[in-house]
């Protein structure tokens, strides 16, 4: 018990460090690689589930996960959902092991911790991204561009950034006639609640975690 407290405290100063939302995103690996594992270990009903959804990382919609006829269907369905909403679900997932699970949160921590690999430079550079910008605020130009190039995965990025889940509904509801304006809406709304925080360097880390293509971003950020 010591051990795995020390543990904790040890990877838990690493994460202060990193941050769970400023930091690398490599939370997919570990979920993704230990995949099987968790499919077989957890028993995701009750606990791990509401737990997920007090702290709003899965909506109501979500909750269907708890009609999958088996326990390993039910796990490998909350693994398929995790990443989608982005890198603190991974933070509050492990949290959510600790009491029934803990030798799978000890095993899920390792792994984060020993996965130092940071492909943001050159990410940024695929993307055209010059080195100077990135501590800075993206201009209007620079949304209004991200905004015509992204598509069904603006959601997964704005979560990313630490917006709610409320956040995007609420950039739906008040465009509903324009996908483009309610991507712009909620970027604006990130760059309104953080200010200089909100820099191109982390608007980068999350469009990566969601998978955009290098490609994609080549023209926004001129």
């Amino acid at each position: 018990m010591r051990f795995r407290q020390l543990l904790w405290l040890t990877i838990w100063g690493f994460y202060s460090v990193i941050g769970f939302k400023y930091g690398p995103k490599t939370h997919k690996r570990p979920l993704r690689s230990q995949r099987l594992f968790l499919a077989e270990e957890l028993l995701v009903d009750d606990m791990i589930i509401q737990y997920l959804y007090q702290e709003e990382m899965l909506t109501e919609s979500h909750l269907e996960i708890q009609s999958e006829s088996s326990n390993r269907k039910k796990t490998l369905k909350l693994l398929d959902i995790l990443p989608t909403r982005g890198s603190r679900a991974f933070h509050h997932f492990i949290q959510s092991l600790e009491k029934d699970f803990p030798w799978s949160k000890d095993k899920l921590l390792r792994l984060f911790a020993e996965d130092t690999e940071s492909p943001l430079p050159s990410f940024s550079v695929q993307c055209g991204v010059p080195d100077h910008i990135l501590p800075t605020v993206p201009t209007s130009q620079h949304l209004n561009r991200l905004a015509a190039h992204l598509s069904s995965e603006w959601k997964s990025v704005l979560l990313d950034l630490g917006l709610t889940s409320a956040d995007p509904y609420r950039c739906c509801a008040d465009h509903s006639l324009a996908v483009q304006s309610q991507v712009l809406a909620g970027l604006v709304m990130w760059t309104q609640r953080n200010g200089r925080e909100a820099t191109v360097r982390l608007l980068l880390q999350s469009l990566q975690a969601a998978d955009i293509p290098p490609s994609v971003l080549q023209q926004v950020f001129v």
